[in-house]
């Protein structure tokens, strides 16, 4: 029996604005399409919290047991600046000024893209598919649209039709807006545009003649609107209707709001049953912004060199952090709350390596089944991870307790701790035990080894004052001695 016939996961859905119960289309199988980044610039934090959200919740739905296809497109064409259908090609502007070729700057950035995921334990989408890579199925796509009256042509370029949508369908649906206002707040065009209305949005575009990116099709040489894409890739890989869509909060309008559009026009029914979506993420309170300099890059963050921050945080530091508050709520990235996630992720980390040394008894004065429960019952929450994680903390005063020998634990109820704590730190919140792979802390460790025996010497020949002096030094660079009955052992705060 898998976990999920066991396990009732409830799911934040943005469509109803409520938990609702999720059930897979097909029992046991989960569609998951995640909108991923234009690579035209190095990928930023925002970015990275919006996919680490899920990448944890593609962990947890594996670790229930659920055969999991997750695709996570690279938009690699088509997302013109501002978003809008006016302007120039994000990926062709950076071409033409850097005087390189478009798919230079897509490789160039694609490359960094994985290789930030990679630096922090991202597990890889099963397909990730490219805008570029399917042109035709987005021709086809437009064809369907345009046949079924929801779509029209003009010079070349074609533009889906809102208000002949919303006579039948519901645009604006889940962003909650109606079309009625967006009309009232909406400027005229003053003839800058082929558009019927200046709601309805781009299809296919004709390419300009500096436009260097474009595909011949029924209507011109040009290239396909930003929101077609998904609407393409997700029904081909996923099917014309499939379990979650998720993405950033920024996405929801238009973006999203616009696939569910080109979907009911196309295939006459709503393409997702449940849609997720990631918070935003601040810096020092503000919104992160290039034009202002509130800003930090992963590089920046991981190596130290930056103006924000106080020291280099490591992948798992942050990984930790960002887990430390829910994915739909807005995160502030602080030095302050680093430094506390800095402390909270290693003292979870020593109660985890701390877990090999302990003794069994014959019974146990903890009920770790009940704890287990709760782990569950916080993920199953719309994977509540801040609630994990105090749970997890709670596993980790019982561990120093039945160091310490003030609780007990049996065989059985211990490897059931252990198997817990490694499943929900390790493979659903991708830590990774960096007390040896990231800090280079197996070369402290032995230096520290060193420092203890000296303490212990100095001890034994009743050099108190050297004895406590070592203890406080190493307290004051983060290094905290506890003593017990089976010796000396570290932890780094």
């Amino acid at each position: 029996m898998q976990l999920y016939q066991t396990q009732t996961l409830k799911i934040y859905n943005s469509l109803t604005g409520q938990k609702e119960t999720f059930k897979p289309i097909d029992e046991g199988y989960v569609g998951m399409y995640v909108c991923g980044p234009t690579v035209y610039s190095n990928v930023h934090l925002g970015n990275v919290r919006t996919f680490m959200s899920f990448d944890m919740i593609f962990r947890y739905l594996r670790h229930l047991g659920y055969k999991v296809r997750y695709v996570r497109n690279i938009t690699d064409a088509g997302h013109l600046e501002n978003d809008a259908d006016l302007g120039e090609d994000k990926i062709t502007k950076k071409a033409r000024l850097e005087q390189i070729e478009p798919m230079e700057v897509v490789q160039r950035y694609t490359v960094d893209f994985h290789n930030i995921l990679n630096t922090f334990n991202f597990l890889p989408p099963s397909i990730e598919p490219t805008a570029t890579g399917h042109i035709i199925e987005q021709i086809e796509l437009i064809n369907t649209i345009i046949e079924n009256g929801f779509a029209y042509e003009v010079n070349g370029s074609v533009y889906f039709d809102v208000h002949k949508f919303n006579e039948t369908n519901e645009y604006g649906k889940l962003s909650k807006r109606k079309l009625e206002d967006l009309i009232h707040n909406t400027r005229e065009l003053d003839g800058q545009s082929d558009k019927k209305n200046p709601q309805d949005f781009a299809l296919w575009k004709k390419a300009e003649p500096q436009h260097i990116m474009r595909w011949p099709s029924p209507w011109s040489d040009g290239f396909p609107g930003w929101h077609l894409e998904c609407t393409a890739m997700s029904t081909k890989y996923l099917g014309d209707q499939f379990d979650i869509h998720g993405g950033g909060m920024d996405l929801k309008f238009p973006h999203h709001e616009c696939e569910i559009a080109q979907n009911e026009a196309a295939k006459g029914k709503s393409p997702v049953n449940y849609w997720m979506h990631a918070n935003m993420l601040q810096l020092n309170g503000q919104r992160m912004s290039k034009s202002t300099g509130n800003t930090v890059n992963p590089d920046e963050l991981l190596s130290g060199n930056n103006s924000f921050f106080s020291k280099a945080y490591s992948p798992s530091v942050i990984r930790f952090f960002n887990a430390q508050s829910s994915y739909r709520s807005v995160l502030d990235l602080t030095d302050d709350g680093l430094l506390a996630s800095e402390k909270g992720f290693y003292r979870l980390m020593d109660a985890i390596n701390l877990m090999a040394s302990l003794k069994s008894s014959k019974t146990s004065s903890i009920d770790v089944k009940a704890w287990k429960q709760k782990c569950y019952d916080a993920m199953n929450d719309d994977f509540n991870s801040p609630i994990l994680i105090a749970h997890l903390f709670e596993a980790c005063k019982y561990i120093n307790q039945i160091k310490e020998g003030s609780e007990t634990i049996s065989e059985e109820d211990l490897n059931m701790l252990k198997e817990t704590m490694n499943s929900f730190a390790f493979d659903v919140l991708g830590l990774v035990n960096s007390a040896k792979n990231e800090t280079g802390t197996d070369k402290l460790a032995g230096a520290v080894d060193v420092l203890i025996k000296l303490r212990q010497e100095a001890r034994a020949n009743k050099d108190f004052a050297l004895s406590d002096k070592i203890r406080d030094k190493l307290a004051e660079v983060g290094i905290q001695l506890k003593d017990g009955k089976d010796g000396t052992t570290f932890s780094i705060n």
